[in-house]
């Protein structure tokens, strides 16, 4: 469309349409955001709506875009633009729904307490999406997949915290440790092996990352089992590891 507007000659026809093209490339991007930003607020027992609705954007810059490119590509009256842009929206909100507007908790445990585990459950998402981030750098299948594995498993615990946010205070240290170590090891080794292919750091990688899986396992069993003892142990070994491993400062 901006092709014909531009041999008619017609400048203000070219950027109408560029910039619907542009608002609806945004408008999908949007919608696509939106919708994983839903999926994963539907896969938490606890969870806050997305901090911008962004869903509901998408379906205003359609409606915008629309809008603008009836009004001055095609000729339309500034009310008929409006009203084809208008029902554009809301035809994407028919389609896809809006963005998730409540937090969700668990019944019988205080707004405090779910909001504790919510944060907390954030910060280890962010720290399990740098890890398979880093991990796709890489370029090793294999390695990404036994990292999509193990963040799959740290998930796992987020749901056992979000069942009941009394295991939070124990669980909280050994997630962090774990996944930070987790990220930090793995974004330190894709620098590395992106320069080198050194198969003697890869040794060494799939060896921290074998001991983190078992970590991980007797932590795991440990919080299902009430066991603070065995847990702060097990916090302490992984931690010692990680800093034998210069992951961790002194």
């Amino acid at each position: 469309a901006g092709l014909g507007a531009i041999s008619r000659g017609n400048a203000l026809e070219m950027l109408a349409e560029l910039g619907g093209f542009a608002g609806l490339m945004g408008s999908a991007w949007l919608l696509n955001e939106g919708l994983r930003a839903e999926e994963a607020y539907d896969a938490r027992a606890v969870a806050r709506p997305p901090a911008i609705p962004r869903k509901l954007f998408g379906a205003v810059l359609t409606g915008f875009s629309i809008a603008m490119v009836g009004a001055v590509s095609l000729g339309q009256d500034p009310l008929g633009a409006v009203i084809f842009g208008t029902v554009a929206g809301l035809a994407q909100v028919i389609a896809f729904g809006l963005d998730p507007m409540r937090k969700k908790g668990i019944e019988g445990v205080d707004q405090m307490a779910t909001e504790r585990v919510a944060r907390a459950i954030e910060q280890a998402e962010g720290l399990v999406r740098d890890t398979t981030a880093a991990a796709a750098r890489i370029g090793d299948q294999r390695i990404a997949g036994r990292i999509e594995r193990i963040c799959d498993q740290a998930r796992e615990m987020f749901r056992v915290v979000e069942r009941d946010p009394r295991d939070l205070a124990r669980a909280r240290a050994f997630l962090s440790v774990y996944l930070l170590g987790l990220r930090d090891a793995t974004t330190k080794f894709a620098d590395l092996y992106a320069r080198t292919h050194d198969p003697v750091a890869l040794g060494q990688y799939e060896s921290l990352l074998a001991d983190l899986e078992t970590s991980f396992s007797k932590q795991r069993a440990h919080l299902l089992e009430d066991n603070r003892g065995d847990l702060e142990v097990e916090i302490e070994v992984l931690r010692e590891r990680l800093l034998q491993d210069g992951l961790t400062p002194r």
